[in-house]
């Protein structure tokens, strides 16, 4: 009985730092060379199935580019692997305008300024690993 006693508080410090979450951290995105007007619709994935498409985005804001906002900040972010897609609703409609032939006719991108092929970036393009606070800096095309 003594050894159980010895031994509980020893498994409750294992219990607790399996279960501790990862590290939060803060994630900025710039988008320097935006023109100030319109607004810029980002989303943040944390996996390839949301980037896909199979799924929302973890993080989404708005980005108010005619009153001169050109980054967003996500907080609190646990440690892994992350991807962005952006785009710049240059009329306001709140939707990515497109040709009849379904090219963007409004500027975008991608974290890590990927570039697609016949289509979206590929989330191994795209992705990043975050463990601490960190900066992507953006340029929509």
């Amino acid at each position: 009985m003594r050894t159980l006693a010895a031994i509980t508080p020893t498994l409750a410090l294992l219990v607790a730092a399996v279960a501790a979450p990862a590290l939060a951290a803060d994630l900025t995105i710039q988008f320097p060379a935006a023109a100030h007007q319109g607004k810029i619709m980002v989303a943040l994935y944390d996996g390839a199935a949301g980037y896909g498409g199979q799924g929302a985005p973890a993080k989404a804001a708005m980005v108010d580019a005619a009153a001169g906002q050109t980054s967003v900040t996500f907080d609190s972010l646990p440690d892994g692997d992350y991807a962005v897609r952006a785009f710049h609703d240059l009329n306001g409609d709140g939707k990515m305008n497109t040709n009849p032939f379904g090219m963007p006719t409004e500027p975008f991108a991608f974290s890590n300024n990927a570039v697609g092929n016949m289509g979206p970036a590929s989330w191994d393009r795209a992705r990043f690993a975050l463990s601490g606070d960190a900066v992507q800096s953006i340029d929509l095309k």
